[in-house]
């Protein structure tokens, strides 16, 4: 059975090594910075990181739930092509928000589109799932029924 999920495991290791790594940078910009825990004021470059982090942090588990739900109710090799796309936006709001306020938003906008398409396959597909197994009605059948 957790042959079945690989991909899903595969990405969200990947999401792990991607945390690790903006958590590192904060470090890194501490230093540079000189700014010591617990302070996380200071240089507007230190803050920007620094926010960058936290603000990949507060969505995380957002994105793991919505990312394996959607993995095990709708279809894994989609939600994991979805999860690579996710990460790359996180990438890509965290340089950019390093780099300044402005560089955030592409990123930012890739990042919560995703996590809209992976609520609702989420929810669909546990919809439908739901709607099988406790009333004993399948939509899947009940359509290609109108395609003999």
């Amino acid at each position: 059975m957790a042959k079945d999920y690989v991909l899903l495991a595969v990405v969200s290791l990947l999401s792990v090594v991607q945390q690790a790594h903006f958590a590192k940078q904060v470090g890194s910009a501490r230093k540079k910075y000189k700014i010591a825990p617990p302070s996380v004021t200071g240089s507007p470059d230190f803050e920007r990181i620094f926010r960058a982090q936290q603000n990949s942090v507060e969505f995380y588990p957002m994105f793991l739930v919505l990312f394996w739900t959607s993995g095990m109710f709708f279809n894994q090799e989609i939600t994991s092509i979805l999860g690579l796309v996710y990460l790359f936006s996180r990438h890509m709001y965290f340089t950019g928000y390093a780099e300044s306020m402005k560089g955030r938003i592409p990123g930012f906008k890739i990042g919560i589109a995703v996590l809209f398409i992976l609520f609702g396959l989420s929810f669909v597909a546990i919809t439908t799932c739901m709607m099988d197994e406790y009333f004993d009605f399948n939509i899947a059948k009940k359509i290609s029924k109108l395609f003999p």
